[in-house]
């Protein structure tokens, strides 16, 4: 049986030899609203971010009604980088997909109704997606049929935002070796309380290294290594995302200056790209709910993967002082 520290054929330097291939770190700094990083273009120019968005297609946009109580509009996306669908959990009727929304050739009503290019809500006997005769709303198009923004109609003001990559163990299977599904509820908590909001949802589980790679990085943990050496001994990088999905989705969603909810500075300047097609105008810290209260997460699982956020990836939290 393999001691947790003792080096074996995919690591011959053991667990606390293991290189961090991966951003430097990043001083923490304290848990209230921030502005971001300030790096200057030539720095920004040398960074491994996008500098080309992506083509994304938003196909379909539905009214979901939630159990917490505000309803969201979910929208399914299509892109030319995978095959994958990835998702804009939008809060607030008037946040609008420009190509969900523009006018296509042999466009009906109900065509756009049905994909879900409608103003205001849907009722039996609707027949008109530009126009809620019950509630007044009315959309305005160009020549071109592009959506017309400026409108009371649709909203583009700085909106709380956040990158959510995919995470099934945090989700779904009640996982406390992450913090994601808390992040998650956390997001949509913030967002339903201020009306407006936006999760983009990413299909990259495991940092990017998929669920199989995933569960096995978990085996890795338990013998003793850290969530990045885990991810190095599978030959994978210590996170493999990739944002530039979600610029181009927020970019859609005509959302170019957010307020967004991370601790990852890295995930800042990797969503607005090296042309900043994306602002981000503040940082919200997503700080753990056990660290403030009774509630939350705890297990000796959660206290080693904050840490090495923290430690070895440069995120911006602080632990706080136990007395």
């Amino acid at each position: 049986m393999l001691s947790p520290i003792q080096p074996t054929p995919m690591n011959p330097q053991g667990f606390t030899n293991m290189p961090l291939v991966s951003p430097a770190l990043t001083p923490s700094i304290p848990r209230t609203p921030q502005k971001p990083p300030q790096i200057s273009q030539e720095e920004r120019n040398k960074l491994p971010i996008h500098d080309k968005l992506p083509y994304v297609r938003c196909i379909a946009r539905a009214r979901i009604p939630t159990i917490q109580g505000p309803e969201i509009f979910l929208h399914l996306y299509e892109n030319d980088i995978d095959k994958k669908e990835h998702l804009a959990i939008v809060f607030g009727e008037d946040i609008r997909s420009k190509s969900l929304f523009k006018q296509r050739e042999g466009d009906t009503q109900q065509d756009r109704m049905t994909r879900g290019a409608y103003v205001g809500k849907l009722f039996p006997g609707r027949t008109n997606a530009d126009f809620d005769e019950k509630a007044g709303k009315r959309l305005q198009f160009d020549v071109n049929g592009e959506l017309i923004t400026l409108d009371l109609n649709t909203f583009t003001d700085d909106v709380l935002a956040r990158i959510h990559s995919e995470c099934y163990t945090g989700e779904t299977a009640w996982s406390a070796r992450c913090d994601c599904g808390e992040q998650f509820n956390e997001a949509g908590r913030l967002m339903g309380e201020n009306g407006h909001g936006c999760i983009v949802y990413l299909r990259q589980e495991g940092r990017g290294i998929g669920l199989g790679e995933k569960l096995k990085a978990y085996n890795l943990q338990d013998l003793g290594a850290d969530t990045v050496q885990a991810n190095l001994m599978l030959r994978h990088p210590a996170d493999g995302r990739s944002f530039s999905l979600a610029t181009a989705i927020l970019v859609d969603l005509n959302l170019v200056k957010v307020k967004l909810l991370t601790n990852n500075p890295d995930k800042i300047i990797a969503v607005e790209g090296k042309n900043r097609d994306v602002e981000v105008v503040e940082r919200i810290p997503m700080v753990p709910l056990a660290w403030n209260s009774h509630n939350g997460i705890k297990s000796k699982e959660i206290e080693g993967y904050l840490s090495t956020k923290i430690e070895r990836m440069g995120h911006l939290l602080e632990k706080p002082i136990r007395i």
